[in-house]
């Protein structure tokens, strides 16, 4: 009889993940006939963008392509909640303004969090943009519309290829700076994942993080933002992402798996020795903002441990 039961149990479990995946899938369906269904007009008003002449007339079409791209965000959010009991809790973000330009900072956990940010900033600030590698901007069709939609590219060289070509030092970051010129009359939103990479328990030991849910933070990529962008952007964005039953991957999340996200906002205005700093060879720079850095990246070790025991005694007492 046990041996009958555990078979029926087993033969359930098994009917269940069947049904689950199929769900899944789709969901990606949706998903991906949403991205298709929104592709299609970025690509056409991108090529229109592309032959325009005049500065004005490029930057028109690039706010329809952003009402395209923001819309594709908006389906996203009715797919999501007609198919998913996922709990998203944000809190913070006062005074965010759609005419602003900020830097987005965040932790960064699972592919979920680039699609939960634009959930929770969707139509509150300006469209969030991607620092992207100058080579990517050839890809086929991907590079246009990421191009059409006013990502900033990056170009950026090795040490290796500097100290064979030290006559290029600096030129990298200036490419950069006059791909983001068009920012000084078109708000922005550029979103930095300071840890570089999504966290993990064996990459937290590879890189020696003394903290209990974050790994150190690489701050480059941020100096970088600042010093390529300068002025243009006014305040800083701080987010912090929590998964309180765990990281869960897209898939997961498809799968009707992921059951509750927290996303806590600060925003400050970004000080202005903070601007324009040469972070590659300035020592003293370089040792200043890697120390506000850290700071933040406490606070945000701090705030997450915080969170979890709120939502832990949330739940207890419910």
């Amino acid at each position: 009889m046990l041996h009958i039961t555990l078979v029926q149990e087993s033969a359930s479990a098994m009917v269940y993940k069947l049904l689950i995946n199929l769900y899944g899938a789709f969901v990606v369906i949706l998903l991906t006939a949403n991205v298709i269904l929104c592709f299609i007009p970025i690509f056409f008003f991108g090529m229109v963008k592309l032959i325009m002449p005049s500065a004005a007339a490029r930057d028109v079409l690039s706010a329809w392509l952003v009402w395209f791209g923001e819309h594709w965000i908006s389906l996203n959010r009715m797919i999501l909640g007609a198919t998913q009991p996922t709990k998203l809790t944000a809190s913070g973000g006062e005074g965010l303004k759609r005419d602003g330009s900020y830097l987005m900072i965040s932790n960064h956990q699972s592919w979920v969090d680039i699609l939960v940010l634009q959930l929770v900033f969707n139509r509150r600030v300006p469209f969030l943009k991607f620092f992207i590698k100058d080579v990517l901007k050839w890809v086929p069709f991907l590079g246009l519309a990421w191009w059409a939609m006013d990502m900033p590219f990056m170009k950026r060289y090795s040490r290796d290829y500097l100290a064979r070509h030290p006559e290029k030092r600096g030129q990298d970051l200036e490419a950069t700076r006059r791909a983001c010129e068009k920012f000084q009359r078109i708000p922005t939103t550029v979103i930095n994942f300071v840890e570089g990479t999504r966290v993990s328990p064996e990459k937290q030991r590879a890189r020696k993080s003394d903290f209990v849910h974050l790994m150190p933070p690489r701050a480059g990529g941020a100096a970088f933002v600042l010093d390529a962008m300068g002025t243009s952007l006014h305040s800083m964005i701080d987010v912090t992402i929590v998964y309180p039953d765990g990281n869960y991957t897209f898939w997961d999340l498809c799968c009707r798996r992921l059951r509750r996200i927290l996303v806590d906002v600060k925003t400050f205005e970004i000080e202005p020795w903070a601007l324009g700093g040469d972070y590659q060879n300035d020592e003293a720079f370089r040792a200043r903002f890697q120390a506000w850095m850290s700071t933040l990246w406490r606070e945000k070790d701090e705030r997450i441990t915080e969170l979890l025991a709120a939502e832990s005694r949330a739940t207890g007492a419910s």
